[in-house]
């Protein structure tokens, strides 16, 4: 049985792969310091797959804290989702984000190379491509010219990864950049809960729908895209947790730095994400135009060509099944905060 350690894994896509990892047999470790995922996780791990990953409460940047973790356990290899990550935050913040980000990734990477651990697969993001190339996006074209912090430690971190892979002709990197993922675990259980007003497009839309935001708005209505609203791919969280678990396996038997996309490979606009939500939901989703923002790009999705051919993986699930998901996991939040509230 091959022991995973998963920094952040505690947190949106991190405990989905973790659910994806212990329902294929592997041993998981989650080390997280908890500052945007909770505690209750590891639970509702436990309910889905039978099993409850060992956690530490940890921050990834602390070798002190870290280092136990290396000592104690046989790990073969570490997925990396550690990480500050909302975008807006990252241009008033930028300082906390590039030492918090960079300081994670490079603590690891410290204590992989003592403890002789050959394989890291990096939570990495579509960011990299910047507002210069256009979709579908390879693996190929050139990175930087991103507009955010965020996105400059995501190209800052490939960047270290590629350079420490030269220098160990043994260590096999695998950089995964993903799309938009959505969706929640079909049991309902876990799904992408933000601390607050939510940064990214689906679980805002499942809040309108719940009741708990009045309103959606929408950036812009007159891109050059048929309706005239920002195209993305999105891809399901279930999928690409399937993905990491590909990534790892690729791991056993390749070396060196390998940048693969994980998306669905074509675009959805906005208005066509909330039109599907509001299919499955049976809920009118009222929604506001509102101004473009500064650094949107009109259009952006995968090509995922490589990931089919390198990892053998491709998304299955359907635009549909995204929303259904999410619905199903804001129903259960709802339902579980009802009940608190009834104590």
């Amino acid at each position: 049985m091959e022991t995973v350690l998963l920094t952040g894994g505690m947190g949106y896509i991190g405990s989905h792969t973790a659910v994806e990892l212990l329902k294929e047999g592997y041993e998981v470790i989650i080390a997280d310091d908890l500052s945007n995922s909770s505690a209750d996780v590891l639970d509702r791990i436990y309910a889905i797959t039978g099993t409850k990953p060992r956690f530490y409460q940890v921050n990834a940047a602390d070798k002190a804290q870290m280092e136990p973790i290396f000592k104690d356990y046989p790990i073969s290899a570490v997925i990396h989702f550690a990480g500050f990550k909302a975008v807006g935050e990252s241009v008033v913040k930028p300082l906390m984000y590039y030492r918090n980000n960079l300081d994670s990734a490079l603590t690891v990477l410290e204590l992989m190379a003592k403890y002789d651990v050959q394989r890291f697969i990096f939570s990495s993001s579509a960011t990299v491509y910047g507002e210069k190339n256009t979709p579908p996006m390879t693996e190929e074209m050139p990175t930087g010219g991103i507009t955010n912090p965020y996105g400059w430690t995501k190209y800052m971190i490939e960047e270290i990864l590629k350079d420490a892979a030269k220098a160990d002709q043994e260590l096999s990197v695998v950089l995964l950049r993903y799309f938009n993922p959505i969706g929640a675990d079909e049991s309902g259980l876990i799904g992408e809960k933000p601390n607050g007003i939510p940064n990214n497009l689906m679980p805002y839309i499942a809040q309108v729908a719940a009741g708990i935001r009045d309103h959606l708005n929408v950036f812009g209505n007159d891109y050059p895209t048929p309706d005239g609203t920002g195209i993305r791919d999105y891809i399901h969280v279930t999928d690409l947790a399937r993905g990491h678990v590909a990534a790892l396996r690729y791991s056993r038997t390749h070396a060196g730095a390998e940048a693969i996309n994980l998306g669905t490979g074509h675009g959805v606009s906005v208005l066509e994400l909330v039109h599907a939500f509001e299919k499955a939901s049976g809920i009118t989703i009222p929604y506001v135009i509102a101004p473009r923002r500064a650094g949107d790009i009109p259009e952006m999705y995968a090509d995922v060509s490589k990931a089919e051919r390198l990892l053998h993986w491709h998304a299955e699930k359907s635009i549909e099944d995204c929303c259904r998901d999410s619905w199903n996991f804001q129903k259960h939040a709802a339902d579980e905060l009802r009940v608190m509230r009834s104590k």
